[in-house]
């Protein structure tokens, strides 16, 4: 990996197009060095013999069963409505 230095983050800036002052630079300069310094330590885990996980935690189906229910009445349901016919909503036409 190339070091982390003023010129890579100018680009990284750049390509981000974010205009960085230069006490912002130096910061994001020091910040990266410390990010890519601990992937390296990462790197260097020996991890022979550990599956690797898609998540960190088991994932289950968030979904409710799909289970019929009766539906609300017609009626109450177009109680409120601003136009109905008894059937459905009428809204004014939008396409001619």
């Amino acid at each position: 990996m190339e070091p982390i230095n003023a010129w890579l983050v100018d680009e990284l800036a750049r390509l981000s197009r974010l205009s960085l002052p230069e006490e912002e630079r130096r910061a994001m300069t020091a910040q990266l060095k410390r990010i890519v310094d601990y992937m390296d330590i990462l790197g260097r885990l020996d991890t022979a013999g550990i599956e690797p996980l898609s998540h960190e935690a088991p994932v289950g189906n968030v979904l409710r069963p799909d289970v019929v229910e009766p539906s609300l009445d017609r009626g109450e349901l177009l109680a409120n409505a601003p136009a109905q016919d008894g059937e459905m909503f009428l809204t004014p036409r939008s396409v001619e």
